[in-house]
């Protein structure tokens, strides 16, 4: 009994396929668990820029004034100021035992929008 050439060839290159095939989807199925890509906690760009050092924080309307921290908000332009009530860059309470928390003030906007480059 004697077999084609040609149906035997045929036969040994699909199977070459098929396995060059179920080894590539192997691969690519097993990658993510032998090697896993690594996490960032962080964005990729700073969403707040921080003003270096304290400065003079005034309410609108001009009915208070403290020192502390102020912070932009690079997405919309927002500017906020956080009350430390010193010179110090977070906030202290000299009479109490449990660390204050200084909420935000809104300062107001600087409009990003209206840079554009000269021409």
């Amino acid at each position: 009994m004697s077999f084609p050439i040609r149906s035997i060839s045929v036969d040994l290159y699909t199977k070459i396929i098929w396995t060059i095939i179920a080894l590539s989807l192997a691969m690519l199925a097993f990658r993510p668990a032998l090697r896993p890509m690594p996490v960032q906690a962080q964005a990729d760009s700073p969403r707040f820029y921080v003003e270096p050092g304290n400065t003079l924080i005034r309410k609108p309307g001009g009915e208070l004034q403290v020192q502390g921290r102020m912070f932009v908000d690079l997405r919309n332009g927002d500017i906020w100021g956080f009350p430390t009530n010193t010179d110090l860059p977070y906030p202290v309470d000299f009479i109490n035992n449990t660390p204050p928390v200084s909420a935000a003030i809104y300062l107001g906007r600087f409009d990003l929008s209206s840079m554009k480059p000269s021409k």
